[in-house]
């Protein structure tokens, strides 16, 4: 066993115990009071840091991989604290490059600047270089962030359902919780700040509590999955993925803001109901119902424009059917938000193919900007 675990080990064991103090509050001074009287104020706060020391000691084992993840992650996930009259409160980041913090666009706010600690608690102050509400995301620059800090890397491809995962953060500020769990969904539409949806997003059944937001969602061989957007009952909780954030965050970093492509259409998925009522053979696809005026798709797709009952249910009928973007099948909704936040551009031109009447027809439209 190294020095450096060693330290480690016993810092953790300390904070452990300043936390437990500060939850106790005016508890803390009648128990300083009656230990004083007793003789006994060393000998009880010894007992408890070396309580704590055992049982990190009994945790750090090679079957506890939950505990290597968190002491190889922990140095690079900060506390997250917006300045100004605009600051929203405060949450969780961690270190994406030499001098760049991740967290959420919900975290910064419309704050300028940010105070980032660090788990030895160290402060530094940083500036917010760029937000992208539609998926929640911010940077933040800061100078000169510990020796001992290195950036997390992502995972180099999808997250798979059933792999365990690690939260790392500051829940209810209560800096260097971990809770653990699995991944329990992938590619999900997650609401966005700005009432539009981010796509690909991940699900998992890991404790994320107010305070977390920001923070990594880890794999158990130490690599983001997703950055923790949201969570708080019936354990489920969801994260901006590592395949969206390496998109957004790169170029917050160089611009301040990201473009995301848009269509400019509103649908439904294709129910069995609707393929009935619209003469499909089989229920796939979504169905236009509504074309924004002035939208790319304006003047291109159809909009269904009436509606029927179908055993007792109200669809719309007319309109064409989304069966495909770019050579690529749409089935559902994530379908076609993960294909446009992920391998798009606007100002790029995509074929679109749909079922008109009946009829199949490949169109094509140059992406527009989403509206703020």
């Amino acid at each position: 066993m190294t020095d450096s675990k060693i330290g480690r080990r016993r810092l953790l064991g300390l904070t452990g115990a300043a936390v437990l103090g500060g939850l106790a509050g005016c508890n803390t001074q009648t128990q300083s009071q009656s230990n004083t009287q007793t003789g006994s104020t060393s000998m009880s706060g010894d007992l408890s840091a070396e309580t704590n020391l055992r049982e990190q000691d009994t945790a750090d084992t090679a079957t506890n991989p939950y505990g290597e993840v968190y002491r190889d992650t922990i140095d690079s996930v900060v506390l997250v604290q917006p300045e100004g009259p605009r600051a929203r409160g405060q949450g969780t980041g961690f270190l994406y490059d030499s001098n760049h913090v991740i967290t959420n666009a919900h975290v910064t706010g419309e704050a300028t600047t940010a105070d980032i600690r660090f788990s030895q608690g160290e402060w530094r102050t940083g500036s917010v270089v760029g937000t992208d509400p539609h998926s929640d995301l911010a940077a933040i620059a800061i100078d000169s962030p510990p020796e001992s800090v290195s950036p997390i890397p992502f995972i180099p491809g999808p997250a798979t359902i059933g792999q365990r995962v690690v939260a790392i953060g500051n829940p209810f500020n209560l800096s260097g919780t971990v809770t653990s769990g699995i991944v329990s969904g992938v590619n999900r539409s997650i609401p966005a700040p700005t009432g539009f949806t981010i796509p690909d997003a991940i699900q998992t059944d890991a404790a994320v509590n107010p305070g977390n937001s920001g923070g990594p969602l880890m794999s158990l061989d130490g690599q983001v999955v997703a950055v923790i957007n949201s969570g708080g009952g019936d354990n489920i909780a969801f994260g901006i993925s590592a395949a969206l954030t390496q998109r957004v965050i790169p170029r917050l970093i160089e611009t301040g803001d990201f473009n995301h492509s848009y269509i400019g259409v509103r649908f439904e998925s294709v129910t069995p109901e609707i393929a009935r009522a619209n003469g499909l053979k089989t229920p796939r696809g979504l169905l236009i119902v509504d074309v924004i005026d002035g939208a790319p798709a304006d003047g291109i797709l159809q909009s269904s424009d009436r509606q029927q009952i179908v055993d007792g249910t109200r669809v719309r009928v007319g309109g064409d059917v989304i069966l495909g973007v770019g050579g690529q099948k749409i089935l559902t909704t994530e379908d076609l938000g993960s294909y446009l936040a992920l391998q798009t551009n606007p100002g790029e031109t995509v074929p679109i193919t749909v079922l008109r009447n009946g009829q199949r027809q490949t169109l094509t439209i140059e992406l527009g900007q989403r509206p703020e």
